[in-house]
């Protein structure tokens, strides 16, 4: 499985991006699609995951409900809606892939900075 993230870079704070990824090569019948961030100097910590067939939804409990996951089947791609965003959004987001269990497939990341 190959996943490319895209769409970050720079906005202050209270504006919104929106990241994508797209998914290619190996499918699986069931799985998840997630993003995750890690800012400077901390652990990568879970943001979302929307299930790919049902399309229910979990969050991290600390977005507050700012950012919103979503897909798009027929491009097999992922996105994240990130809006009201704060200085602490700045990381580096990474997509990934699960069929069950732990995550095992990663995108590459890309850089999200959110200016005061």
């Amino acid at each position: 499985v190959q996943l490319q993230a895209s769409g970050g870079g720079l906005a202050q704070a209270g504006g919104s991006l929106r990241l994508s990824c797209a998914a290619s090569g190996r499918t699986f019948s069931a799985y998840f699609m997630g993003w995750f961030r890690q800012a400077p100097g901390k652990e990568r910590e879970f943001v979302a995951e929307i299930n790919w067939s049902s399309g229910s939804t979990r969050y991290a409990s600390s977005l507050e409900g700012r950012f919103t996951i979503s897909r798009d089947i027929a491009k097999n791609t992922q996105y994240l809606q990130m809006d009201s965003l704060k200085p602490e959004d700045t990381a580096v987001y990474y997509c990934a892939l699960r069929p069950y269990g732990q995550y095992k497939h990663w995108g590459q990341g890309t850089e999200v900075t959110v200016s005061s």
